[in-house]
């Protein structure tokens, strides 16, 4: 189980910040096309994330813009937390694919 930011947790539910939303998979060749590309969309969100935690302690750092601490916390809570979910649903894929290795044929 994820712990979440109490704080984090709270702006989800009054919709200040929200999770990406996937797309249903349509029915199909394409799924396996969409299921990368939401892939990728995810894992490129998750990069996105860390970086601006990473430019926001800059910029508090080397006081090149003037940047507030809470929003300096809030952007490293935010990416803390979209990485901990990547390696969740990372951790269950690697649990579906090793169950599927273990099903007889």
């Amino acid at each position: 189980m994820i712990s979440v930011n109490p704080a984090i947790q709270n702006a989800m539910t009054q919709g200040l910040l929200s999770a990406p939303q996937l797309k249903s998979p349509s029915v199909g060749g394409a799924q396996g096309a969409d299921f990368g590309n939401q892939l990728a969309e995810m894992l490129n969100s998750v990069n996105d994330a860390q970086n601006n935690a990473q430019t926001k302690q800059e910029d508090l750092i080397t006081a090149r813009k003037p940047t507030e601490v809470h929003d300096v916390m809030i952007a490293m809570e935010k990416a803390s937390t979209t990485m901990q979910l990547t390696l969740a649903v990372r951790n269950k894929m690697l649990e579906a694919y090793q169950e599927i290795e273990r099903l007889q044929v």
